[in-house]
Parts: structure tokens; sequence; C-alpha cells
């Protein structure tokens, strides 16, 4: 039996967004939604899911997720036995980026949200192929059931989001480093940095994938996760040597 596993889906997500991995890891794996929806910042985000998770945990985290994932790995670092960050970055949001959201969040507020989520997430965000069309339309109907207060909640979060390397410096936990290949929204060298930064971790590159890896080759990443669930935890717990990673 593995630790629990929570698993804190990106932005203008739910547990749709992991449907093939809680499928196929449920089987055997304690598992724990908890979609950042409630709160305006990424430190309200953390505080929230720590409030909720088991005592201990597996912690996974997508884009805005993986982001509040690193942030609860700074607050409570003997809480997270192993770490996995999806598709994600640990710098703060760049002026021109954060300004750039001001107008998809009038946009959101005047009733456009589809116009907005169309910007945040262009298809060339994900790796091209025949499945492509469908999965942006997914995430365009998890937008729409969310809600306009949710993207601007997370928009906010986004835009204010702290500078995280010294943390990712700090940690000692074992930590799985993931992402799409074809990735323009959060580039496979930004993965490549975290990886450096962080003494205990691995990265893995899915090919056939872009911003979206867990939907676009959901196989891929589920074997991936699970094999990281399979990864010793001593070097979380202090130890020196790395851990016999496969």
């Amino acid at each position: 039996m593995t630790d629990p596993l929570v698993l804190i889906p990106g932005m203008m997500a739910d547990s749709r967004g992991f449907l093939p991995q809680i499928v196929e890891l449920s089987w055997d794996t304690a598992l724990h939604i908890s979609a950042p929806l409630h709160a305006s910042s990424v430190e309200e985000m953390a505080q929230d899911t720590l409030a909720t998770a088991p005592e201990t945990f597996a912690l996974c985290g997508h884009g805005l997720g993986g982001m509040v994932a690193i942030e609860i790995l700074r607050r409570a670092p003997e809480r997270v036995t192993r770490l996995a960050l999806m598709d994600t970055s640990c710098q703060s949001e760049m002026p021109t980026v954060a300004a750039a959201r001001e107008t998809r969040i009038v946009a959101a507020r005047a009733g456009r949200l589809a116009e907005a989520m169309h910007d945040e997430l262009k298809p060339d965000h994900l790796s091209a192929g025949p499945e492509r069309d469908g999965i942006h339309q997914v995430m365009q109907e998890m937008a729409q059931d969310l809600g306009a207060e949710v993207y601007i909640r997370q928009s906010r979060a986004l835009q204010k989001r702290p500078d995280q390397q010294g943390t990712l410096r700090r940690a000692r936990t074992p930590t799985l480093i993931l992402c799409g290949e074809d990735d323009t929204l959060y580039p496979v060298r930004r993965h490549e940095f975290m990886a450096h930064l962080m003494p205990m971790a691995k990265l893995e590159v899915v090919a056939g994938a872009g911003h979206l890896p867990a939907l676009e080759n959901p196989n891929a990443v589920s074997a991936i996760l699970r094999n990281w669930l399979s990864w010793p935890t001593s070097a979380g717990r202090g130890a020196s040597a790395s851990p016999n990673w496969t």
C-alpha cells in the first residue's frame, strides 16, 4: 500500500484534469483531490489543502496546482513524503504576463469567460495530434462549469505568486518533475531548471504531450506516477543517500 496521494489540478480544472490517473491509480492508492477553487492566493490555497489532507501524503500538482504544491512543501515538508511537479513553474510571474491577465479578467467579469480561457490555454499549448481539439474542448467545458469567479481568483493567485527557488533548493523530498515535450506555456527548459535546483529531483519529459500530459498521454503519465509512488522516502526524512530511482 502506497502513501495517500493528494492531486492538485491546474487552472480552471477539477478532478477531470486527472481523470485517467484517478481511474488507474485508485485501485491501490487512496486519492484525495484538492482543486484550488476557493482562495485568491497560492498561500491560502496551500493552507486549504493542508487543512483537509492526510497527516502525511504524496503530493502531485499540475500548473497552478504545482505552485500550490511547492508552497505546501515550504510550509509542511515533514508531511510530504514525495512530490511531483507537472507542467508548472517555481518562479514569480513576470510583470508583463501579470499585466496581460488584466484583459482576460475584464473579459471574464463581462461574461466572456470562453474568450478569456481561449487566450489562457491556446490550442498550440498542447501537442499537435488528433486528440488536441477534443482535449481543448474538455478544458473549455470545465472552465464554464467552474465559472468566472474561480477564474478571477486563480488569475489573481498566479499574478502574485511568490518566487519559490529557495524552497526547491532547500528541499530534500524525493521529487519527480514531469512535463510534456511540447508544452509552450511552461516549456521543458523551465523544468530542467527546477530539476537542477533540487538535489533529490528526477526529470521526466512526456512524448506526444504539451501542457496537459495527464490527458494527452495518460498511459505514460500514469505509468510514471505509479513508478514515482514506489520510490523510497528515506531521503525525504533527512538521509543523505540518493534514493534508488528507476
